[in-house]
């Protein structure tokens, strides 16, 4: 391998020095290969390639499996080659066996800070602060420089959504990759996009209430409360309320309710008490 200075490597006892230390300050690639292995041979050169082209925005450690067997057992590599992307001190993303260019690329940009991850921070600082049209603003501006940062995009989209805007907001979130739909926190954004358009036409949260209390029957106002208690934060009277749905009308709306809790399970993180929870009463509801 050509000498680098953002390729490296590694051994056992470089590792958390060299790549977890490291990767508080820059995403650290860590490629686990072997000199037999074809596919590493092949693999090497792109991502040599990219650390240059990089030049420095992530580093490269290469570790040589047959001679570190420790340390290829701590990480779980059992094909090779393994290649782990780790960030903040944690594995982040990985794949296996030698992938394209592009899917590589791909990878490294969804983790590596852009020029324009600075504007974001910037916008959703001013949003929290209640200047929520300066944030619009902001995020427009980095949009225009930067319409590939996926993150943006998707905040971006959020913001001209929960403004009444939902088509400006579907024409920006047209732009976000394929990839950024497996993130979790674009993920959360875009369910909650969901609940979003659900009250755009929607009565407000006070009538909704009262037409439930007068007609309990009336799934479609219920759908509309759900989405309207779970935009003001009242998470679980927003669930009681789709679970009701889907114990009395599992085909309303082409199974509306339950896709509605699905999303908001995605909104919520998924791993709350909460979530837990009415998993297990939508699961029993269902079956």
């Amino acid at each position: 391998m050509a000498t680098s200075p953002y390729m490296i490597d590694v051994t056992g006892d470089s590792f958390d020095h060299a790549v977890l230390a490291r990767s508080r300050e820059v995403p650290v690639l860590v490629d686990f290969w072997a000199a037999w292995c074809a596919p590493c041979r092949s693999l090497m050169p792109i991502l040599a390639k990219l650390a240059e082209e990089y030049q420095g925005r992530f580093f490269l450690a290469k570790v040589n499996s047959d001679e570190q067997q420790g340390l290829a057992a701590r990480f779980g590599v059992r094909s090779l080659p393994t290649v782990k992307l780790f960030k903040q001190g944690a594995e982040v993303a990985q794949f296996v066996g030698a992938q394209p260019e592009r899917m590589i690329r791909e990878l490294l940009d969804a983790h590596i800070d852009r020029p324009s991850d600075a504007l974001l921070r910037a916008a959703l600082d001013q949003e929290a602060t209640g200047d929520r049209d300066g944030a619009l603003a902001r995020l427009k501006g980095a949009h225009e420089t930067d319409p590939k940062n996926d993150r943006l995009t998707a905040h971006l989209g959020r913001l001209l959504c929960e403004q009444g805007r939902v088509t400006d907001s579907e024409a920006i979130l047209k732009g976000l990759s394929p990839r950024a739909l497996g993130d979790a926190e674009i993920g959360a954004i875009m369910a909650r996009l969901e609940f979003v358009r659900m009250t755009a036409d929607a009565p407000p949260l006070t009538n909704l209430e009262q037409t439930i209390r007068a007609h309990p029957e009336d799934l479609r106002a219920r759908m509309a409360l759900g989405a309207r208690y779970l935009l003001a934060g009242r998470h679980e009277e927003a669930l009681e309320q789709w679970l009701t749905i889907v114990r009395t009308d599992r085909r309303f709306g082409d199974d509306a309710a339950r896709r509605a809790l699905l999303a908001a399970f995605t909104l919520l993180g998924g791993k709350s008490d909460l979530v837990r929870r009415y998993r297990g009463l939508l699961a029993a509801a269902i079956t």
